[in-house]
């Protein structure tokens, strides 16, 4: 009845679940007892004998004897619902159907007496044919019951009619009463307890049972058990639970046919909003890898597993939550407008989405910015479906080796069909026309192996370059890369180097090869002394910068570079400092930093770092080759150099006028001159890699004031100086420059001004942020007027004094914008 009534609860009550919880019970006695106590005791031996022969068969325990055996009142429940079809139902609706028998009330009144004596006799009954044969099915337990209930009740009738009629024998009861087979009359014990052929005495004593974990007949489902009270959930909280697991399989497995399959299979096409939103959050915080992934199963699921309209709506939620996801994740408002120009690039977002979402957002929230770097920063530019395509790596990114592999393979094929237009046309398919260099190497070095193909290798190098296929630095790099390999090359090919020049002689002369390529020495005839003493620096460079990575020592690596004494190669350091760094974690990134901005103070000139960092956005596509994220890297590492005072933001234009208009570099600088003229970038950038003081924007400015008031009631020049370079907030010297100027106009104190000139004499602040902290005070002048009303007469006679001193430049002005 307990489990019957807890299987209606389940439906009643929509607002629980209800669920075990087991209660422990006595270890239960290791004793098996007899199924018929009634029973002789040869007759009960031969059921020891049978029973022991199916355990044997089982592999079962051996039993020695029987004992009484006691009612188990739960497991006649389980039978009797068992029998009846496997469904709880109620006891006197089973009788009352399943043998005939009415009760008073229809609708599950109180049993009679009578129907209680049936219902006891049938349980009894019930629990005998279950013992005798557990695997019996449950038709034949069904037909066994029935059958012995009118066998027990015939052989009652027919004990009544032989009381009242004189023990006659006549009549229905004894023509269908039971006999045994040796044709001999049976006779009923009192109370029914037996005799040859009968069922013997009923089991109404010793009610307490034990349940044995090693009985045959064990129901687990049989285990005293309580329902307690769990709280229900929410279709939506499943879903959300469910599609976590989906993304994070995603993107161990990258099967974009999978987790669509996954995501139909979940249904709920109305929360696909939320797969969208916590997909790309969870992208966010993670590589360009999972990045890519997750752009690329956008596409392949739009219209097939996610609509338009939930893809837009998952956005929209994105834009929202942008302010939130900024706190964990600090580029949060570049990364997704990056999904968002991707999204439309990959039409997927229309193109009207951007100023649509605008009216679902307030004023003060992130993702206005973000919609507006989409739109101006990436979706703008030229060529961006292409920048944007291979931001992460790109969906057709292939690795160097595979590059390497194909470009070997198309020229093998060329040089047994040589047909040149088909090999251009490979050539072209590969796109990675930053890589051609490799092309050039690859098929010279091929043309020296075997003298037949010469002719077709440079008949396609002719024609590749005269297409534009392959530009005039990729063949120079080319070239280059085979000098560095030559001595390599005689060990195979006796005649690499005269064959080599004699090959460059032609370039020349046909056009393909730039002329001064020739005329600069590198053309291999002649082993320079400066490229050996160039790869020696090289390698020294190497061995100093790994070293420091272990050891942070700076002093000891200015030490070795001036030791070495080329300082003509200090640009070539500069670029493998980076060029190392970007390839390793933040704690390294950091300390490329902190030694580029000790080694512009001590050793390198400016110039010597300028030119470090042409080199380095020259070869940036190379590097990209070996670290899919050093676009992002360098200009991180170019702003964080603006930041420090190691490049002056004119160094930036100085280094765009350079580089040629094409080359990728112009997208790096264009990117560092974001990061550096953004509001509050130099504590941002400071921390970039994990870096800086750790120091709160509002506790520098309370320790500044405190220094100026200090030095103001009568300070010393001298230790005010040490105290701000001390701060190691060079970033922040123009809070300096603001305050000590504000105090000098309200205390009418000069001595702020001497501080300022020791300052800048000494270097500690720059003519960065001595303008930079000018132009502060100049903005705010309307409010310094309301306390101080002679503010901006004496803020003109500080531009004069500065503009005097250098501390400005000439065209600085009170009207004037930095």
């Amino acid at each position: 009845m307990t489990r019957g009534l807890a299987h209606r609860g389940s439906h009643e009550v929509a607002e629980r679940v209800w669920c075990k919880r087991r209660v422990p019970k006595p270890t239960p006695p290791s004793i098996y007892k007899t199924p018929y106590p009634s029973l002789s005791p040869s007759a009960q031996s031969r059921l020891l004998q049978e029973e022991n022969q199916k355990r044997k068969g089982r592999g079962g325990k051996k039993i020695s004897q029987y004992h009484s055996l006691a009612p188990q009142p739960r497991r006649t429940h389980a039978n009797l619902a068992h029998g009846f079809g496997g469904r709880s139902i109620r006891a006197e609706e089973t009788l009352g159907g399943g043998f005939g028998m009415s009760s008073p009330r229809n609708d599950g009144g109180f049993l009679t007496q009578e129907q209680r004596e049936k219902l006891r006799i049938a349980v009894q009954n019930a629990e005998t044919l279950s013992l005798t044969s557990p695997r019996s099915p449950t038709g034949s337990t069904t037909s066994a019951l029935l059958q012995q209930y009118e066998l027990h009740q015939q052989q009652v009738r027919a004990a009544a009619a032989a009381a009242r009629g004189g023990g006659g024998g006549g009549g229905a009861g004894a023509r269908h009463a039971r006999r045994s087979h040796s044709g001999k009359a049976v006779k009923l014990k009192k109370d029914g307890a037996g005799g040859k052929g009968t069922w013997g005495r009923l089991i109404d004593a010793d009610t307490a049972t034990f349940l044995d974990r090693n009985d045959p007949n064990y129901d687990s489902d049989e285990e005293p058990y309580e329902l307690i009270e769990a709280p229900a959930t929410t279709p939506l909280e499943d879903y959300k639970k469910s599609f976590v697991t989906i993304i994070e399989e995603y993107f161990s497995t990258g099967d974009v046919k999978q987790t669509g399959s996954d995501l139909k299979e979940l249904g709920y096409d109305d929360f696909h909003r939320y797969f969208v939103k916590k997909l790309v959050s969870m992208a966010m915080d993670r590589h360009d890898k999972e990045k890519e992934m997750v752009s690329v199963l956008l596409s392949s699921l739009y219209g097939d597993g996610l609509s338009s309209t939930q893809i837009k709506l998952g956005f929209v939620m994105l834009l929202q939550a942008v302010d939130d996801l900024a706190v964990d994740i600090p580029d949060a408002v570049d990364v997704l407008a990056l999904f968002i120009a991707r999204a439309v690039v990959d039409d997927i977002l229309p193109p009207a989405f951007l100023n649509k979402a605008k009216g679902s957002l307030t004023e003060s929230s992130k993702g206005l910015q973000v919609l507006q770097i989409a739109a101006k920063s990436y979706l703008s530019a030229p060529h961006h479906a292409e920048l944007l395509e291979r931001r992460w790596g790109g969906s057709t990114h292939i690795t160097v080796e595979e590059v390497k592999r194909r470009i070997t393979d198309l020229l093998k094929e060329y040089i047994k069909n040589g047909d040149t237009a088909e090999a251009c046309r490979c050539i072209r398919e590969l796109a990675v026309p930053f890589f051609h260099h490799e092309v050039v190497k690859r098929a010279v070095t091929l043309g020296m192996e075997s003298p037949a193909a010469e002719t077709l290798i440079v008949k396609l190098l002719k024609e590749a370059s005269e297409e534009g296929l392959i530009s005039s630095s990729q063949m120079v790099k080319g070239f280059s890369r085979i000098v560095e390999s030559l001595d390599d090359l005689s060990l195979d090919i006796p005649s690499a180097k005269s064959q080599f020049q004699t090959l460059v002689s032609k370039a020349v002369s046909e056009g393909w090869l730039d002329s001064s390529y020739e005329s600069s020495g590198a053309n291999g005839s002649v082993q320079d002394d400066d490229h050996e003493k160039l790869r020696r620096y090289k390698r020294e460079a190497v061995s100093m910068i790994h070293e420091y990575f272990l050891s942070d020592d700076i002093p000891e690596l200015i030490r070795t570079l001036k030791e070495l004494g080329l300082p003509e190669y200090n640009p070539v350091f500069i670029k493998k400092l980076i060029t190392i760094a970007m390839d390793r974690k933040n704690r390294e990134k950091e300390m490329a930093s902190v030694l580029l901005s000790s080694l512009s103070m001590e050793l390198f000139s400016s110039e010597d770092i300028v030119k470090g960092f042409i080199m380095l956005l020259e070869s940036a596509e190379d590097t990209a080759l070996d670290i899919l994220d050093a676009s992002d890297e360098l200009g991180l590492f170019l702003a964080r150099a603006v930041i420090d005072d190691v490049l002056a933001p004119l160094n930036l234009d100085e280094i765009g006028s350079i580089l040629p208009p094409s080359c990728s570099g112009a997208e790096t600088l264009n990117m560092a001159r974001s990061l550096a003229s953004a509001r509050h970038s130099g504590e941002r950038l400071l921390r970039c890699w994990g870096g800086g003081t750790g120091w709160a924007v509002e506790d520098a400015k309370d320790k500044i004031t405190k220094l100026l008031e200090e030095y103001e009631s009568g300070g010393d020049v001298g230790e005010a100086c040490k105290c701000i370079r001390e701060m190691g907030m060079p970033f922040f010297n123009h809070e300096v420059v603001k305050k000590a100027l504000v105090m000098a106009m309200e205390k009418k104190k000069e001595c702020m001004l001497a501080l300022l000139h020791e300052c800048f004499g000494e270097g500690i602040i720059t003519i960065n942020q001595m303008t930079k902290g000018f132009s502060r005070v100049r903005d705010g002048l309307d409010d310094l007027a309301l306390d101080i009303p002679d503010a901006r007469e004496k803020f003109l006679s500080y531009v004069e004094y500065g503009k005097k001193n250098g501390w400005l430049v000439p065209s600085f002005g009170v009207a004037a914008s930095t």
